[in-house]
């Protein structure tokens, strides 16, 4: 036992410092790793491990990622960020639309392959109108998480929730959208406050980033071909009772299936790394399971007075560990111990809780990450207190209304 609890604490660890410590490892290669050590001595069998993958979810989480990937490859991305930042509005109201157009696109498509796609194009536009990029790259991020937590298909960890609690779409989205559009107007708000008067560049800065990736060609056809099916996407999971990996992979197929793009070209958009993430986690964490620990720890909890089956006690749980060890490990964490209670509060009250606390700090989410280390690879870096000075009125706030909607529904 005492193995696998330091198999597991070196994986988790790992998480939270973003790498192994002592060693060039980081997420991805430390829950590999700890995966392969729990094989490797015993703590878990080929079997086991095999079944502790949720095939469901990776597949859903993979055909949902050709869909969007399918909008990048055709110039969707890169046609809407130069279409908003070409408008004529101030600072103020340009970062309005940024947010808008993030938490929207997040809530309808993956919000790490949204980022990935628009940041550099948002980095090369703000520069060319001489804005400080900063509140626009933390616009942008913050809202991608809080945006994504409205619906089953705007995040990965989204889409774990689901498929463990087995909420409907319309189930998750009437549970948790509301104050997941509220939290688009708070972190307008903040940063407004934050940044009045700071929204230009001064005469020294650089006034353009270092080479970006040239502009996508755009491709109409291709476009209205993924719109309509995302469109059967949402009304298949709407609608009908079919199984949603097997609706979201049917998805990915159609758009492989192409005579005008190559499918090479669309999957380089699926993040392989989370997926060699998230399946080494699954197995790390049933190798933990099988020891007890986990639910002696929650049983303690609940006695102690927090009982994680309360969504506000969840929606504050799952935020404090999201910063801690990342989102979508959090959920995986805490995912075999809330069954129970009513599904749509759960979800609803996991999926704000890893969002909007997410943007406390930069690791926190893969968006952040993502947001972070594009802004360094352009010379236009957000330090790391930067982002956390916003980060934090914004999610505490956030948070707040979140709680106040829960204990409504309850």
């Amino acid at each position: 036992m005492s193995l696998t609890v330091a198999i597991f604490l070196a994986t988790y660890v790992a998480m939270a410092v973003g790498r192994l410590p002592g060693f060039r490892v980081d997420r991805t290669g430390a829950a590999l790793l700890g995966a392969i050590a729990m094989l490797v001595f015993g703590k878990i069998d080929v079997d086991a491990a095999w079944t502790s993958v949720s095939f469901p979810t990776m597949a859903l989480l993979f055909g949902l990622m050709i869909v969007s990937g399918a909008f990048s490859v055709s110039g969707f991305y890169g046609w809407l960020t130069a279409r908003a930042a070409a408008l004529e509005l101030g600072p103020a109201k340009l970062l309005a639309v940024m947010i808008v157009t993030s938490g929207v696109l997040s809530s309808i498509l993956t919000n790490d392959v949204v980022v990935v796609a628009m940041v550099p194009l948002l980095l090369q536009l703000c520069l060319a109108r001489r804005l400080n990029t900063t509140p626009f790259l933390l616009g942008f991020a913050f809202a991608a998480n809080s945006g994504s937590a409205g619906t089953i298909i705007g995040s990965p960890q989204n889409m774990i929730i689901a498929q463990g609690l087995d909420l409907s779409f319309v189930g998750l989205m009437r549970a948790a959208m509301l104050p997941s559009l509220l939290s688009l107007v708070v972190i307008w708000g903040v940063l407004v406050v934050l940044y009045r008067g700071r929204w230009m560049l001064d005469d020294a800065a650089p006034t353009s980033a270092a080479a970006a990736p040239p502009p996508v060609p755009l491709d109409r056809v291709e476009i209205a071909k993924a719109a309509v099916v995302t469109v059967l996407v949402v009304a298949a999971f709407c609608l009908t009772d079919w199984p949603r990996e097997l609706i979201a992979l049917a998805a990915g197929a159609v758009l492989l299936l192409n005579r005008r793009i190559a499918s090479a070209d669309v999957m380089k958009h699926v993040d392989g790394d989370l997926f060699i993430l998230l399946g080494g986690l699954f197995v790390v964490n049933a190798a933990f399971a099988s020891t007890g620990i986990p639910q002696q720890m929650i049983a303690d909890l609940t006695q102690w007075g927090l009982d994680l089956k309360h969504p506000v006690a969840l929606l504050v749980g799952s935020g404090v560990l999201s910063d801690i060890v990342g989102n979508n490990p959090a959920v995986l964490l805490l995912m075999p111990y809330i069954q129970g209670g009513n599904p749509e509060q759960t979800g609803a009250a996991m999926a704000l809780g890893t969002a909007m606390a997410s943007n406390v700090v930069v690791f926190g989410s893969l968006a952040g990450i993502i947001v972070v280390e594009e802004a360094a690879k352009r010379g236009t870096p957000v330090s790391l207190s930067e982002f956390s000075r916003a980060g934090v009125p914004v999610s505490l706030i956030s948070m707040l209304l979140a709680a106040g909607w829960l204990l409504l529904l309850a």
